[in-house]
């Protein structure tokens, strides 16, 4: 079980190098006023939210402590940064202040995973 969790942590970092990396290559197009969400950025995040699911279901079936709370705020966050990518992906440009929601979104999603324990 340990090795199927610790692929599915990879594959849960590379969800969230995804998406963080599609933010950080339009900061300069943010800039300007001309980000987008590209598509690197939705499936990442939905890839964060299939590897969650499976890593919450793993942990719980390998009798391994599960923080709810910390879950459930991570999964909050989350839907939220999926929803704003979701619902604004096809537009040419996206407002700043919903791109920077993403960013700080998915920073403190990640900051959450990392301090929280």
């Amino acid at each position: 079980m340990d090795v199927l969790i610790n692929v599915f942590v990879a594959l849960h970092i590379i969800g969230i190098a995804s998406l963080l990396g599609g933010f950080l290559t339009q900061m300069k197009a943010m800039g300007e006023g001309a980000a987008r969400f590209g598509p690197a950025m939705l499936h990442g995040a939905l890839m964060m939210l299939v590897t969650g699911f499976a890593l919450v279901g793993f942990n719980q079936l390998d009798d391994q402590p599960v923080n709810n709370i910390k879950i459930g705020i991570k999964l909050l966050l989350l839907v939220v940064i999926l929803a704003l990518v979701y619902v604004k992906r096809d537009e040419e440009k996206v407002d700043k202040g919903a791109f920077m929601a993403v960013g700080g979104l998915t920073v403190a999603n990640i900051f959450i995973a990392t301090l929280w324990t």
